[in-house]
């Protein structure tokens, strides 16, 4: 058990830090200190006691990242209740049955996707946000409760909400403090039961690396309904006294790039994605211009271009962070490659929801190329399910403070998941040198040929997306050949006016450049072309199942 309590750390964070900036909407909304925070969860403490809620109760809440958001999760959490976060990109049918499913009391959401349930099948008050009004009930008390809760307020503090005000009840860290429903790549949804101890776990780790310090600045910009923007963008940043810039927007290259020229963090967390598409749109044209890649192979010229290159990166991205954390999903291995040769500030770390989230980390300047960082110390512990955990790959398992209680109200999911002796399965393949893990793919994906051979499409997929003209692309086997499907990069194809027979010819090319880069068994039989964007969850990860 985590010694410090989970709920403990944002009493003393508000208490310390109340006249300091809290929260702030990028686009509009509003900002709040810590003290100006703490009062609006103090109103909505008084609410829930008001309408009967519970300790040990379950909130939904379904939304983009807001101030509003905010409020709501600490409310919630700081009373004793469950938060029920939901991807706001889930399904109607999806967001319904998660309401239903996790025996939520209340739910809070956006106006707008509200409009798109089944307003009949929710038998629940359900509140908006960000205006926080109420959109149906069937109980006329909690209707009465909210129309005076300003009243009730003002009569609990007749001389204003101070610092001294902020006490929250004892809240056990081996108590669930959230429900994280997953939406993964096999299209089924669990409720991962998160304790307090699992989310301690997490920000005290990060406050052990001073990755953050008091009053300094992020952008979440990541889904904080999702675990790992949840825990670093959003609980490490408050619990250490960080004003947080929620961006609110679709965070599109030209959004993220003006916002972080105008918030200039200190640390940006974010997911691989992101510097896929950086190394792809704007690195490789100077990169793989004839005159520079000439350039690049002199020496002491090479390392000017380098710098340069650099540079630009890091201004582009506000200037003044220590460094960017990457996890969420694998980085294409050239995309890593590159950013380690020119030294940019920048560490991969790896994790699940069931560990929320986080399983081993290195700081920058440790990080060792292709591997996802060292088993925390203290923390977690990891173990390879193979008899040369150092060469040959097999399963990696975990146990340690991080790990969940289990799937809510799915004990067979639950039983399923842990080892006999007690460890997690995380579904991944991998081998671990010096407590350091280095990932091969997901067990479920791989693929075993026809002469025995193991086959991880992500790493040939990996390479098939930096190629001409390929958006993304799925590795799959038919008739005991691998085959590539690829969705073409529309806009680069519109740009340059290519015609579908030329776009053909172009991934006929592609394919003889890739099978010269991968090992005889990875050699893929043919690309086939596919219009439509690949199905993804609300992670962006690809629907595998759907094109097996």
């Amino acid at each position: 058990m985590i010694q410090q309590n989970f709920i403990q750390l944002y009493e003393n964070s508000f208490r310390n830090n109340f006249n300091l900036p809290a929260l702030t909407d990028y686009k509009g909304g509003r900002s709040y200190t810590y003290g100006e925070l703490a009062g609006e969860i103090a109103k909505f403490h008084l609410l829930f006691t008001a309408i009967g809620i519970q300790k040990g109760d379950k909130i939904s809440l379904i939304g983009k990242n807001h101030s509003s958001w905010s409020v709501v999760f600490m409310a919630t959490i700081t009373y004793g209740a469950v938060i029920v976060p939901i991807l706001h990109e889930f399904s109607p049918e999806s967001i319904v049955y998660i309401i239903k499913h996790s025996d939520s009391k209340l739910v809070f959401i956006n106006d707008s996707l509200w409009e798109t349930l089944h307003h009949e099948k929710v038998n629940v008050p359900v509140f908006e946000i960000p205006s926080y009004s109420l959109l149906k009930s069937n109980d006329g008390r909690v209707k009465e409760e909210v129309n005076s809760l300003d009243d009730t307020f003002r009569r609990n503090y007749p001389n204003g909400f101070a610092k001294e005000d902020i006490r929250y009840p004892e809240v056990s860290n081996d108590e669930v403090v959230c429900l994280n429903y997953t939406s993964g790549t096999t299209g089924f949804s669990k409720g991962v039961m998160i304790t307090a101890n699992n989310l301690a776990g997490n920000v005290t780790y990060g406050q052990k690396l001073d990755l953050l310090f008091t009053g300094e600045r992020n952008l979440a910009f990541l889904p904080m309904a999702h675990v790992y923007g949840c825990a670093f963008d959003f609980l490490y940043a408050l619990a250490t006294g960080v004003h947080i810039t929620l961006l609110g927007v679709i965070p599109t290259p030209q959004n993220l790039i003006n916002a972080l020229k105008e918030v200039k963090p200190h640390l940006i967390i974010t997911v691989p994605l992101i510097f896929e598409k950086i190394y792809k749109k704007k690195i490789l044209p100077i990169t793989g211009n004839p005159i520079v890649r000439l350039l690049l192979k002199i020496p002491g010229i090479n390392h000017l271009i380098l710098n340069i290159i650099k540079k630009s990166l890091i201004d582009s991205l506000g200037g003044n962070f220590r460094e960017v954390i990457i996890g969420g999903a694998a980085l294409n291995a050239e995309v890593e490659a590159f950013f380690y040769r020119i030294k940019f500030p920048f560490s991969i770390g790896y994790g699940m929801t069931e560990c929320a989230p986080l399983i081993s980390y290195d700081n920058h300047y440790d990080f060792v190329p292709t591997s996802c960082g060292s088993v925390l110390d203290g923390i977690m512990e990891a173990r390879i399910d193979s008899d040369d955990p150092e060469n040959i790959p097999g399963e990696i398992q975990v146990r340690g403070e991080n790990v969940m209680k289990g799937y809510y109200k799915n004990p067979e999911a639950t039983a399923a998941a842990f080892t006999e002796d007690g460890w997690l399965r995380t579904g991944d393949s991998g081998i671990m040198k010096d407590k350091r893990l280095f990932i091969k793919g997901r067990i479920k994906n791989m693929i075993l040929t026809a002469n025995g051979q193991n086959v991880y499409p992500e790493e040939i997929e990996s390479k098939l997306n930096n190629l001409p003209y390929i958006a993304e692309s799925v590795v799959v086997l038919r008739d005991f050949k691998l085959v590539a499907l690829v969705h073409p990069d529309a806009a680069s194809v519109t740009a340059d006016n290519i015609s579908r027979e030329r776009l053909e010819e172009i991934m006929q090319e592609n394919k003889g450049i890739l099978n010269k880069s991968v090992a005889g068994y990875e050699k893929i039989s043919s690309i086939e072309i596919t219009d439509g964007e690949f199905e993804k969850t609300p992670k962006k990860s690809i629907k595998r199942f759907l094109y097996s």
